[in-house]
């Protein structure tokens, strides 16, 4: 018997069909393996190209199927067939098809131009999106160069202000000098002395020749130090530090007034009460016998500056001090003077602690060995 195409008997050993004739007989009707119902049976397994799929496990069947059968196969199928043994189990006989049933479309004119302004108002919506989209890419791409852009601006804008501010102080008449204050001036002629600097009056601020006013104020003699200080918008403010007077020192008939430097302060017809006289030999008041007798008075605590009378140095290793009760201080040099004033000040609590009254000479030109002496 030719086998169908592509059958493997190798595939599938257990349908091979069994040798010998078929227990009905070999010549028998519907029982030998020529017999439809015998071809049936034995290839009932192999499913061919538009067959039922067939199902190995269920034993193979002459007998047609029943009507249990075919109805436990196909649950859905029409009852009709099953009752009608003519047909073939399971079939289903064409029903009509159903016509298709289309949606019924307003085509009105308003309906027109309501789908109209919808599908305008989508399009604007989508342009706006569109637009948002490609401004945030856009601000994501040039990031960096906005940022160096701004930073540029921004150093533009300082150099800007700073250059306009320099041209307002500099070359502005807004800043100009307009006015004049002098302070600390007390035997030193404020009016003068404003006088002497009044040409930087109009001069910006900061152009004033400071040289200038220091050139100025050299010729004011009692003015010791000063210090300027310039009061945006208008205004210079001089602060004076004038000489202070030390001692007098006897000019013929007058006074001069002295400061430690030995520079005139100030002369005077009458000698001035608490200011002790210097007398230096007719030397010059920048020679070492001044300048000896300024360090001793500067080295005296103010309390006994203020009893010395006079002072007499002919050299600057014998200065000596006379007070105004009457008693005298060997000083010697000006050197320890601090040390000096000291041990002075010890002698003369011990002699008053013995006798107040008594006229006497303290010697403290060595500091270490200190000497009373009755006059």
């Amino acid at each position: 018997m030719k086998r169908p195409q592509g059958f493997d008997p190798s595939a599938h050993p257990e349908r091979e069909p069994e040798s010998g004739p078929s227990p009905s007989g070999a010549d028998g009707p519907g029982d030998g393996a020529g017999s439809p119902s015998g071809l049936r049976s034995r290839f009932a397994w192999l499913r061919l190209p538009g067959s039922p799929a067939a199902r190995p496990d269920r034993q193979s069947s002459d007998e047609p199927s029943t009507t249990a059968e075919a109805a436990r196969v196909d649950p859905g199928a029409d009852r009709s067939d099953l009752d009608d043994p003519g047909r073939t189990t399971g079939s289903r006989a064409a029903r009509p098809a159903e016509p298709v049933r289309l949606a019924t479309v307003d085509t009105s004119r308003d309906e027109a131009r309501r789908r109209a302004l919808e599908a305008r108002r989508a399009s604007r919506r989508a342009s706006r999106q569109r637009r948002r989209v490609e401004r945030l890419e856009v601000r994501r791409f040039t990031r960096r160069s906005r940022h160096r852009r701004a930073t540029w601006v921004a150093v533009g804008v300082v150099a800007l202000l700073l250059g306009a501010s320099v041209g307002v102080a500099v070359f502005s008449p807004l800043l100009s000098l307009q006015t004049i204050t002098v302070d600390g001036a007390d035997r030193v002629d404020a009016a003068a002395v404003q006088e002497a600097v009044d040409d930087q009056i109009g001069t910006p601020l900061a152009r004033i020749d400071f040289d200038r006013i220091t050139r100025e104020l050299e010729a004011f003699p009692l003015i010791a130090s000063y210090v300027t200080e310039t009061a945006p918008p208008h205004t210079l403010v001089i602060r004076i530090t004038e000489r202070q007077p030390i001692a007098t020192v006897a000019d013929g008939d007058a006074f001069d007034l002295v400061d430690p430097a030995g520079i005139v302060v100030q002369s005077l017809d009458a000698r001035p009460e608490g200011v002790p006289s210097v007398d230096v030999g007719g030397t010059a008041l920048d020679g070492t016998p001044f300048r000896a007798s300024a360090e001793v008075l500067l080295a005296l605590p103010a309390a006994l500056r203020t009893t010395v009378d006079q002072v007499t140095a002919s050299t600057a290793d014998d200065v000596t001090l006379t007070l105004t009760t009457g008693q005298r201080v060997v000083w010697g040099s000006a050197e320890h003077s601090d040390r000096k004033a000291e041990v002075l000040a010890g002698l003369m609590a011990d002699q008053a602690s013995r006798d107040a009254g008594a006229s006497v000479e303290y010697d403290v030109s060595a500091p270490d060995n200190g000497i009373i002496r009755p006059i």
